[in-house]
């Protein structure tokens, strides 16, 4: 069976996305459920990091300026963290990943595309950094690069706003 897919309807265009359900389960199922429920719908991307990675999913964020994108988290609060042993799927460019606060079990409706093979934010490499791959852009990879190209202002948020406008999931 097929990994379900996930449709991103932006400002800038449109990219998709495979959703690793079979491989992290808890932080697929956790994504897709907020991506049927339109949670993600509306909301910015609210901070962008040329070469580094653009982050999403912060309710704040549905004012694309305001000061409290990147703080808050979904309705039902946090999520377990995902490091099954036999999945160990890298921060390569184009995959998402899990954002946290950097404390265990943090995860929640936050998560990053990564611009660069961001190898030390792997969770089964040494360090502090424990952000689990949960799914991959399968095309629209120059939406993507759009998106990461963004001139931005302070906090590392875009200077023109790029929105999500509809999350589309199939397959689930």
């Amino acid at each position: 069976m097929a990994n379900p897919t996930a449709t991103f309807d932006t400002s800038l265009g449109s990219f998709t996305a495979e959703i690793y359900l079979d491989k992290m389960p808890i932080t697929a199922k956790n994504f897709l459920d907020l991506a049927k429920s339109g949670f993600y719908d509306g909301l910015h991307f609210h901070r962008v990091i040329k070469g580094f990675m653009i982050q999403f999913g912060c309710p704040h964020s549905r004012d694309p300026n305001s000061s409290r994108a990147g703080t808050g988290g979904p309705p039902h609060g946090t999520i377990q963290d995902e490091h099954p042993a036999e999945h160990k799927l890298s921060n390569e460019p184009l995959t998402l990943s899990m954002a946290n606060t950097g404390r265990p079990n943090s995860g929640g409706s936050q998560f990053f595309i990564n611009a660069a093979h961001n190898t030390y934010l792997d969770w089964f490499t040494p360090g502090q950094s424990k952000h689990p791959v949960f799914g991959k852009v399968t095309s629209g990879a120059d939406v993507v690069q759009k998106i990461e190209t963004t001139p931005t202002g302070s906090g590392d948020k875009p200077r023109t706003p790029a929105q999500v406008i509809k999350i589309t999931v199939s397959g689930y």
